[in-house]
């Protein structure tokens, strides 16, 4: 099991209301190399539910372990570190740095271990997605799809043991979106990764090997 999550809680303080409650009682496991998609309408908790496993913020009460490790549980420093080696992750804004290149934004999670062979990691991910030609680039000069997939290269230049996907194609057109959807269950297969994508579209769900429904913040 890579991922187990139980009894997780999220809430958010609202000004003089108490709180509101996003998630509530969730409860998931997902199997190493799993293709899982969460589907629910806007404001269910999918984004929410996302930022959690990423480990960019913290459940209210509950257990969400990621290869045998609580999430809650470590330092800011230490899952950072944890974070970087073994989670992808795929926004629907692109997020890349503008004033860097598209080799350099694949290349930027590698080096920030000092890893030797960040160069060659980051130019295979940029083939396997189709953009040599492309990797001197600036964003502003991507199209994006393109934009798209130098962040799906971005995600799995680390080789993560699992992506995490945010409506991959949300801000791409009908037939960029299929291309790009393409693409990213192409590699996943080809790798064997675990992918847990988070998307309103059923279309795009119906391509993983699991469906589920966030409901009033809880999987149905």
């Amino acid at each position: 099991m890579i991922l187990e999550i139980n009894c997780l809680y999220k809430s958010f303080p609202q000004v003089g209301q108490g709180s509101i409650q996003v998630l509530k009682n969730l409860n998931l496991e997902v199997e190493e190399g799993e293709t899982v998609a969460v589907v629910g309408q806007s404001g269910s908790g999918k984004s929410t539910l996302l930022s959690l496993l990423a480990g960019l913020d913290r459940q209210t009460s509950g257990s969400l372990r990621l290869r045998e490790k609580e999430i809650s549980e470590m330092s800011e420093v230490k899952l950072t570190k944890f974070r970087a080696e073994n989670i992808g992750i795929i926004f629907q804004q692109f997020y890349l740095m503008p004033h860097l290149t598209a080799l350099e934004n694949v290349s930027l999670p590698l080096e920030m271990f000092g890893l030797k062979d960040s160069q060659k990691r980051a130019k295979d991910a940029l083939n396997s997605v189709g953009l040599s030609e492309r990797e001197n680039h600036f964003p502003h000069q991507l199209s994006g799809g393109e934009s798209q997939r130098v962040a799906i290269a971005r995600a799995v230049v680390i080789r993560p043991a699992i992506l995490l996907a945010d409506e991959p194609t949300g801000n791409l057109d009908n037939i960029t979106g299929v291309q790009v959807a393409d693409l990213l269950f192409d590699l996943v297969e080809t790798t064997r990764m675990t992918l847990l994508l988070v998307t309103h579209n059923m279309e795009l769900a119906k391509r993983c090997s699991k469906q589920l429904t966030l409901h009033s913040g809880t999987i149905k």
